[in-house]
């Protein structure tokens, strides 16, 4: 038995509702233009929720539209870019289903049939009100012997059109649940794509997000193997707006919250969930990880990704990204800052004139020009710190595990004992690997210099707080600075404790190193675009425990991910198996790192479910999806 789709133009095929955007045009530069587009908007609600009638709804907006004929080729041109973005991933499902889809409208065919035709909608499936002109071009009304110029019209379309098949009713108004109300539709989607209306989604059979939902639901091929809105992405501890804003956007479900969950919590969170995102206090262990049956990509909105288990995320087929240069510049900005705050003394002297004390002194306070700064780490961080440590004035050596060629004039030392010995001031850019837990203890301390300038941007547990303490009493160290700690409150509702509360000359700040505006709107910007690409191209371009391979759209076409332990044989297997199955491959990716191996393989056949079923079942094999 055939199928049917009966579509709806505004706010569904769509993005917007048309009249709304013609009454901008044809009310440009006049006095009610404001007041007009107001009501007319509001007219557009009421008739679509059903809480007037159509026909009245309808007069109403024409008569306040001002339009003429002369304003449809703009109007026409604007829609086109309109086109409601699953729509237009989904081209080839019109070509596909020219004979069985019909969009039927109470919008007017003067303006809807250039946009549905370019999609491939044969133009006699197109059913739409029509509009009367004057001589001069004026809008003088409509056709209101068309029975789409009512209320109940569509009904009265479909039963015309006496279609022999199952009918699938695709829109967001009140009208269109009116053709499953008459008896006349075997289903009703509320498409919520560009609006969503609660009285008509009360009403509806499905919630459909998107185009794909729709087909999904009956088994046709869409532009991807799934409906983006069944991805469900969790993102904790407060990740910007934007980020949210993109994988919105995309389509996905997002849940957020403003704080960190601590294992137990995350480990039930998880299930279920598709795209974990998080910044640096929240832990993804092995016992989280083993709870995540669906997980797809972790997003880690900071740089370092310590705190998540990436090789139990590898050995699941989790791929994992960060934010590795978004926040550099803020970090390096606060260090420059406390430099110089620590070195002249000011935040004690500060903190005086707050009690009402006046101590105006030059002792103990100096110009950091020349002095020797050591840096503990040369990543990203480490050197851009380099850089502008050394345009200030200061004499810049470094110390790192791995050989790094050294930017500017500094100085690359050859043992971190060397450096501490020699340094003014000492600034740790580390990352939180175990085997840097408290490589900054007492031993290290007795080899500094006296009147040792102490700052720590990197990692809480890098550094052994006690023996720090101990040593800014002392006045070894004369001036401090710590934004992270060992134990950090989850939320900012948590109390903060620690040892180093109240020393002398020790500025202590909440893990905001990365945390300027700037700064975030970047992570914002780019984890979000990595998982995406990953999630719809297969691409994994700067993910910190998966091969990295950049890899380019397709269409018209199907794209498989295998992803398998890294053991001999496998892409022998993969191929074999298309080749049984006379499955072309158009193009084939391949890249292992230690543990496991990644391959993408492009088909540009059909292929049955015994060629999933068998690609699934080869040995070694940890995640394999079908991407479209």
């Amino acid at each position: 038995m055939d199928k049917y789709f009966i579509i709806d133009f505004d706010s569904t095929l769509t993005r917007v509702e048309a009249m709304d955007l013609l009454a901008s045009i044809s009310l440009q530069g006049l006095p009610q233009k404001v007041a007009a587009e107001a009501r007319i908007k509001e007219l557009t609600d009421l008739g679509m929720n059903g809480e007037i009638s159509f026909r009245d709804s309808l007069k109403e907006r024409l008569l306040l539209l001002e339009a003429n004929k002369s304003h449809l080729p703009h109007l026409i041109k604007l829609l086109k870019k309109q086109v409601s973005i699953s729509f237009q991933r989904n081209t080839a499902f019109f070509k596909e289903y020219a004979d069985t889809v019909f969009v039927i409208s109470n919008g007017f065919k003067e303006y809807i049939t250039p946009i549905v035709t370019e999609l491939g909608i044969k133009e006699d499936h197109i059913y739409a009100n029509e509009l009367l002109f004057n001589e001069d071009g004026k809008v003088i009304g409509f056709n209101e012997t068309n029975p789409l110029s009512k209320d109940g019209g569509k009904a009265e379309v479909i039963r015309k059109l006496d279609l022999d098949g199952d009918i699938y009713v695709i829109g967001d108004g009140h009208n269109d649940y009116e053709i499953k109300a008459a008896g006349l539709a075997n289903k009703f989607y509320a498409f919520t794509e560009n609006v969503s209306r609660e009285k008509v989604m009360e009403k509806a059979d499905h919630i459909a997000p998107s185009l794909e939902e729709v087909l999904f639901e009956n088994k046709i091929t869409s532009a991807f193997s799934y409906p983006k809105n069944r991805i469900k992405v969790l993102l904790l501890e407060n990740v910007h707006p934007i980020g949210i804003g993109l994988l919105e956007k995309e389509g996905f479900t997002v849940e957020e919250y403003p704080a960190g969950l601590d294992e137990d919590e995350l480990s039930e969170k998880i299930k279920g969930v598709s795209i974990l995102g998080i910044r640096s206090k929240t832990q993804v262990t092995a016992k989280v990880l083993k709870n995540a049956d669906r997980l797809m990509a972790i997003g880690a909105f900071c740089i370092g990704t310590n705190q998540i288990d990436l090789e139990a995320a590898q050995e699941k087929g989790i791929a994992v990204f960060n934010a590795p240069f978004s926040n550099t510049r803020s970090v390096v900005e606060l260090a420059i800052g406390e430099i110089i705050m620590l070195t002249r003394n000011i935040f004690d002297k500060a903190v005086l004139m707050h009690e009402g004390k006046w101590d105006k002194s030059a002792t103990g306070s100096k110009e950091i020009r020349g002095k020797k700064l050591g840096i503990i780490g040369y990543g990203n961080i480490g050197a851009q710190l380099s850089v502008v440590a050394e345009s200030i004035g200061l004499d810049v050596s470094y110390y790192d595990l791995e050989e790094k060629l050294a930017l500017g004039n500094a100085t690359k030392v050859d043992s971190l004992k060397e450096l501490l010995q020699t340094s003014d001031i000492i600034s740790l850019h580390v990352d939180g690997r175990p085997e840097n837990k408290n490589i900054v203890g007492e031993a290290e301390f007795n080899l500094m210099k006296e009147k040792v300038i102490f700052i720590n941007l990197s990692r809480g547990h890098v550094v052994n707080i006690s023996a720090l303490k101990a040593n800014i009493e002392s006045g070894k160290i004369v001036g401090c600075a710590v934004d992270v700690f060992p134990e950090e409150p989850k939320s900012n509702k948590d109390p903060f404790e620690s040892e180093l509360k109240g020393l002398p000359n020790t500025i202590l700040t909440p893990h905001i190193g990365g945390s300027t505006e700037e700064a975030q709107e970047n992570i914002g910007n780019f984890v979000p675009n990595r998982i995406m690409d990953y999630i719809n191209t297969g691409t994994t371009t700067n993910s910190v425990n998966f091969p990295n391979l950049q890899l380019p759209r397709l269409q018209n076409a199907h794209r498989l991910i295998h992803i398998h332990k890294n053991v001999p044989g496998i892409i022998a297997k993969i191929n074999q198996i298309f080749a049984q199955h006379e499955i072309n491959i158009s193009g084939q990716y391949l890249k292992t790192n230690e543990k496991i191996g990644y391959v993408i393989t492009d088909i540009d056949k059909a292929y049955s479910k015994d060629l999933i079923k068998e690609l699934r079942a080869i040995e070694h094999t940890i995640k394999f999806r079908v991407l479209y």
